[in-house]
């Protein structure tokens, strides 16, 4: 077994060398390198396949972690209500006073009908079956025949609640009330997101779709650049892939960070000229003749500092905000961090893509996927609403949605292979699944976190 220490983002310039170059200072938290030092244990294909490693999942993973449930605005007054759920369970995430969420397991305590079907807003909580009735507060308010259940005071018919926590303008839920505060379990994100602050955004883009195979087949499509070069070539001439950066944060964060305008180190010795590589990049915008005019403003500067002083103006127009002093990094690049188990916020400048992935019900073998685009918030100008929920239909592509003009292509790459690896892995002859040691450390860190929670107890 080799022991030996990655080597971080070879062959080609690290993606330090890329900040040294960067038209203006970039934030202390993309100087940072975490590498891990993972060993070179293949993973298991049951992992992805075998409905008794999925129903570990479902009895001891899901119900002790924080998890992302739905966005503060998507629940803006007093009474609003987000159905969060998650393998068979579901909660009531509810706001019941203007700074207050609170969460409640959604099932009636008479005879554990679910109260709410659907997300709304509500006065009360009333069960369909019998009419028992909850006020906001989780309190009985009607018991119809309450004569008839005189062994049961009050405090016996309270809603059973959850964790709520927020970050970042987004509400997180924990079911389990013993497990470590949620400021604990994120780490270093409020940290190095202070800069970009989330919560300063609205939602602006929202889809989802269903897709055949497991959760983290999905999920770990988006966890490493490494398969740009077969999956998604067309991008070769504008991406640093091979030589992206990756790095782990304790137990629950971890992050992949890549270049854009630069060129892929698998196109060898003779690499785009800066010229084409803002070309492309420009093409890729859907807007080349965008170059002219960037070039006789700053003749000399390379595809980065020009594409990014074209998104810096793009950005002000658009929301009135000042980015002259922010970084091409930030304007550019794949900042793409991971909080386990399933929440992947972008960092930089608008938009900020945020990904989640779900089990589909107690489906091993699907699952659902969600995107959304945060934007800022127009300065002077009143909180737009946030985006309702597009749910693409089995047989939509991504590209289907128009609020995904670039993003909506890139990912139907992915989607072709996820229904085709969930198929070889059930048909895998040796039942393994080997990792690259650097450029999957990602991987093999959320499969060492979830070890560890399946390993223990609830």
């Amino acid at each position: 077994m080799n022991t030996a220490p990655p080597r971080a983002g070879s062959p080609g310039p690290s993606y330090q060398d890329y900040l040294d170059r960067d038209s203006r200072e970039v934030p202390a938290c993309l100087r940072e390198r975490a590498p891990a030092d993972f060993d070179d244990t293949p993973i298991e294909a049951a992992r992805y396949t075998s409905q008794a490693f999925f129903d570990q999942e479902a009895e001891r993973l899901w119900p002790r972690v924080w998890q992302m449930a739905c966005r503060e605005e998507d629940i803006p007054e007093v009474g609003d209500v987000h159905v969060y759920e998650i393998v068979g369970r579901s909660l009531l995430v509810t706001r019941t006073a203007p700074d207050r969420i609170r969460a409640y397991h959604n099932v009636c305590l008479h005879r554990g009908r679910k109260l709410c079907d659907a997300s709304g807003h509500y006065r009360q909580f009333r069960c369909g079956f019998h009419g028992f009735t909850w006020d906001l507060d989780g309190r009985i308010a009607r018991l119809p025949c309450r004569w008839d259940f005189a062994h049961l005071g009050d405090e016996d018919l309270t809603l059973p609640e959850a964790q709520v926590d927020t970050w970042g303008g987004f509400v997180f839920i924990n079911m389990d009330l013993e497990a470590p505060p949620l400021a604990h379990y994120l780490g270093v994100l409020p940290a190095h997101f202070s800069v970009w602050r989330l919560e300063d955004r609205y939602k602006a883009v929202h889809v989802a779709k269903r897709i055949p195979c497991n959760w983290k087949v999905a999920q770990e499509a988006f966890m490493e650049s490494f398969h740009v070069i077969a999956t998604h070539p067309q991008i070769l001439g504008v991406i640093a892939d091979a030589n992206a950066q990756y790095d782990v944060y304790g137990d629950h964060v971890n992050r992949n960070l890549s270049a854009f305008a630069a060129p892929s180190p698998h196109l060898g010795r003779t690499p785009p000229s800066e010229e084409e590589i803002a070309r492309g990049m420009l093409e890729m915008y859907g807007h080349p003749e965008a170059l002219d005019a960037l070039r006789r403003a700053a003749p000399e500067a390379d595809a980065r500092t020009l594409v990014g002083e074209l998104n810096r103006r793009a950005l002000g127009r658009a929301d009135g905000r000042d980015y002259s002093q922010v970084s091409d990094a930030e304007l550019l690049d794949a900042l793409v961090y991971n909080v386990f188990p399933n929440f992947s916020p972008w960092g930089g400048v608008a938009p900020n893509i945020v990904y989640r992935w779900r089990p589909d019900g107690r489906e091993v073998n699907a699952c659902v996927m969600e995107v959304m685009f945060l934007r800022p918030v127009p300065s002077g100008r009143p909180r737009p609403a946030p985006a309702a929920l597009h749910w693409l239909g089995d047989d939509e592509p991504w590209a289907s949605a128009p609020e995904l003009p670039i993003l909506g292509a890139v990912i139907d790459q992915d989607m072709d292979n996820m229904p085709a690896v969930q198929a070889g892995l059930v048909a895998s002859a040796n039942g393994r699944v080997q990792l690259a040691s650097y450029q999957e450390s990602r991987i093999r860190h959320f499969h060492r976190t979830l070890d560890r929670y399946l390993a223990t107890a609830p």
